[in-house]
């Protein structure tokens, strides 16, 4: 089942009424983990960028769509190599800033996964 994200401020994303103070991956199964950010780091120096590491790593078989809520800001951005596997996948990637793709994941419907980043 699709947990339901109640909010998010800087800082923080209250899923399901819980407030969670990190990025939180969302899998198809409802499991909400903590994001693993040293996946881009590692290559850009900053979670501001989505490796292609950190897509492999988030993408799931079946996944259909990818909803990435991009920080309050909207300062995080897919590499162009995580751009194309996503695309290579067949997965569609909606990138907004945090607030709107909260919007869009409560709204989502079928095989989606999110990744939704806190600040920034």
């Amino acid at each position: 089942m699709k947990p339901r994200i109640d909010g998010t401020q800087f800082g923080s994303i209250t899923i399901d009424g819980e407030r969670i103070e990190h990025d939180v991956l969302i899998r198809l199964s409802g499991a909400v983990a903590k994001r693993k950010k040293k996946l881009s780091k590692a290559v850009y120096g900053s979670s501001h960028t989505i490796s292609l590491a950190e897509a492999e790593y988030v993408r799931e078989k079946g996944a259909k769509r990818l909803i990435v809520g991009a920080g309050q800001e909207g300062m995080v951005e897919l590499s162009d190599d995580a751009a194309a596997y996503f695309a290579k996948q067949g997965v569609a990637v909606d990138l907004a800033p945090t607030p709107a793709a909260i919007e869009l994941w409560n709204q989502a419907k079928g095989p989606v996964i999110g990744l939704f980043h806190v600040t920034c």
